[in-house]
């Protein structure tokens, strides 16, 4: 999104053509920050600033997730079986560091269904398509007056939407309604926003 959107570039401080870092990159400094917990703290940080300057994000929340794609990986069976059993990078390409700096061993498969509903002459839909992707989710929760973003999460893209609710919505704003797609849906989550969330 960095090199494709003008508006990215700007925030970023980035000129037109000049260097920017890489995917992986801004993988590594993402995860720095989560593992230091920083990213929270950076949160509440815009949220204090946000209360100073008198938005008070209370007119409830949009959650959703976006898939967010990873370059792929050309690894050995051998690798695989070191990613599937949870092993780091270094661990698996002990030696090679400058390898094992390249490697994402946390993104993942998913099958993404949907887009836009294409018919037939007749009228009758067409079945989806489902297309293949390898990366991450990225969950958020906004607030549905102002846009801003509330919380958070990344996931592999195998993670299921549902289970991260919890993780996402902004308890404190408690206003209004929780608006998410029926990925979200399960009578678990429903039961949890009535009980804990919702007026």
């Amino acid at each position: 999104m960095i090199r494709d959107r003008l508006s990215w570039m700007r925030f970023f401080g980035f000129d037109l053509g000049g260097a920017m870092p890489d995917e992986n990159t801004i993988r590594h400094y993402r995860n720095r920050l989560t593992e230091s917990g920083v990213l929270e703290a950076l949160m509440q940080a815009f949220e204090q600033q946000l209360r100073e300057a008198g938005y008070l994000a209370m007119g409830g929340q949009i959650v959703d997730a976006t898939l967010v794609p990873a370059p792929k990986q050309r690894n050995t069976e051998e690798d695989k079986a070191g990613i599937k059993a949870g092993k780091s990078a270094k661990q698996i390409w002990r030696g090679k560091p400058n390898k094992a700096h390249q490697k994402d061993v946390d993104a993942r498969w998913t099958i993404k269904i949907g887009g836009k509903v294409r018919y037939r002459p007749d009228g009758t839909p067409l079945p989806q398509i489902a297309t293949p992707v390898f990366g991450y989710k990225s969950h958020i929760s906004i607030d549905r007056r102002y846009g801003f973003i509330r919380k958070a999460a990344v996931t592999s893209a195998a993670d299921s939407d549902g289970r991260q609710l919890r993780r996402v919505i902004d308890t404190a704003n408690t206003a209004g309604d929780v608006w998410a797609d029926s990925a979200y849906r399960s009578s678990k989550n429903e039961a949890w926003l009535k009980a804990d969330v919702l007026p």
